[in-house]
């Protein structure tokens, strides 16, 4: 590994643990354990599976305007969430295309924004630009955030065991404080990257190691690494950044119109967006599968009646569904649940069928 790359706290366990290290996103991380891939996900699926999110970034934003702050610089509206409450935004640029998505935490004291690791330093000079316009203080606090997502079915049960927090009155996508494994002031929020029930948990760096022993010292809780974390959302649907959506693309063209907030007032990226919906979409999001065992890559070329239309955007054979799943961006007019489209894998255009997404419509998350 070359010497740049970062490491999680938990970079040792996951090499004791016979994790498989690949550069990702600035960090040495775990793409998968010796479990595999496909039982790693049919883990979280089924039963429960322990990611280390560590790398993520986190921005805290204080101040009598930090609602007023976030709501310019991202697409949903932070006013409307109650306290304790998450949201799923974008992060867009003048032209209307994202800088990254995030999610966005409200306290009753300050905001958290939850962004990418790769785009993190990006994020933190783009938004940086319009905080003096508010009566708002905004810090990079990711290196004083340890992030574990506890994804599955039995993640409830699992967690109880650990915490005094009331876990049954924490709704999906809503967060409280609470002590898990004696340590306190642990953020524990119902959310996820994978279309089952579980939390993330942010706490003290210091404690990550113990916390990830806690949690999986039953043996009833599989390590999980990146390769699974991107099937788990893909069946799912979910936008990854740099694949999915990119600076090159809009919310309304990503199928994400529902997280662009116009009527809550100016933010960075609206007047794109507005010229946009009244000229017409190009292209938009679709999400396909294939009938027989051909497995989508990222990067494969697609056709639409003949054309090319761009490339494949997320691809992988479903644990899950067994079939062949992708994303890509096919003129708008086409965009219909039944129409096809080509995708040449290795010099063969193999057929896929435009479905509705969720491939995955099983999810246990609430």
């Amino acid at each position: 590994m070359t010497a740049d790359l970062k490491r999680t706290p938990l970079y040792d366990t996951h090499v004791r643990l016979g994790g498989k290290i690949v550069p990702f996103a600035g960090y040495e991380m775990p793409v998968q354990y010796p479990t595999g891939i496909t039982a790693e996900h049919n883990a979280v699926r089924k039963a429960c599976g322990l990611f280390d999110v560590s790398h993520m970034g986190e921005f805290l934003v204080t101040g009598s305007q930090a609602v007023e702050f976030v709501n310019a610089v991202t697409t949903n509206n932070v006013a409307a969430l109650g306290i304790g409450q998450v949201h799923y935004s974008g992060i867009l640029n003048d032209r209307g295309t994202f800088e990254d998505d995030c999610l966005v935490y409200r306290a009753a004291d300050h905001v958290m924004m939850v962004v990418n690791a790769s785009n993190k330093d990006k994020d933190f000079a783009h938004i940086s630009r319009q905080v003096a316009r508010f009566d708002a203080k905004l810090e990079d606090i990711s290196d004083d955030v340890a992030l574990l997502a506890l994804q599955g079915p039995r993640a409830q049960e699992i967690l109880k065991r650990h915490t005094d927090a009331d876990l049954d009155a924490i709704k999906y996508y809503w967060f409280t404080r609470g002590t898990v494994g004696g340590v306190s002031n642990v953020l524990i929020a119902r959310t996820g990257y994978t279309g089952e029930d579980g939390f993330e948990l942010y706490f003290d760096p210091r404690h990550a190691v113990m916390m990830w022993d806690l949690l999986t010292a039953a043996g009833d809780v599989t390590p999980a690494g990146l390769g699974c974390r991107d099937s788990l959302r893909l069946e799912m649907g979910m936008a990854l950044y740099g694949n999915d959506i990119d600076d090159g693309v809009t919310p309304l063209e990503a199928n994400l119109t529902w997280l662009v907030k116009m009527k809550k007032g100016e933010f960075t990226g609206r007047p794109a967006l507005e010229a946009q919906r009244a000229a017409g979409l190009p292209r938009k999001l679709v999400g396909f599968t294939f009938a027989d065992r051909a497995f989508p890559r990222h990067g494969y070329p697609v056709f639409v009646n003949g054309a090319p239309s761009g490339e494949v955007r997320s691809g992988t054979m479903s644990p899950s569904l067994g079939v062949g799943i992708g994303t890509a961006y096919v003129p708008a007019d086409h965009a219909k649940p039944g129409n096809t489209l080509e995708v040449d894998v290795r010099g063969k255009r193999i057929v896929g069928t435009i479905v509705e997404m969720p491939f995955w419509k099983h999810g246990t998350h609430r």
